[in-house]
């Protein structure tokens, strides 16, 4: 079984930045994409950013430019750094993490005021 917690969410300003993090633990042996998802009220779950094992990386045009992903395969964890956040960028973070299946976070709620 693998756990999957997310952390670093909160209010902040337009402008603003926050840093997520998101550690996987259990029974793992190797994990392959580690991705951020988001969704804000009433709208679908969208993916926001996502890295292979080998560090390749890939972005919503939104986010492009402002937000970096990045991950640590000896912690298990993987980050999203957020920069220049926008009231839009409002939403539930999720972060869903691939083994030989796939396990998502509970969530964590990224707040920006405008």
């Amino acid at each position: 079984q693998v756990q999957v917690v997310e952390s670093g969410g909160g209010l902040v300003q337009a402008g603003g930045s926050l840093r997520l993090s998101c550690a996987a633990s259990g029974t793992i042996f190797s994990i392959n994409a580690m991705e951020w998802y988001r969704q804000a009220p009433g709208k679908q779950r969208e993916l926001v950013a996502g890295i292979t094992r080998g560090g390749i990386t890939n972005y919503a045009d939104s986010v492009k430019g402002r937000f970096t992903i990045s991950r640590d395969n000896a912690k298990s964890t993987v980050y999203l750094q957020m920069n220049s956040l926008k009231p839009e960028d409002t939403a539930v973070y999720y972060c869903k993490v691939t083994v030989y299946t796939v396990y998502w976070g509970q969530g964590t709620q990224v707040t920006i005021s405008s």
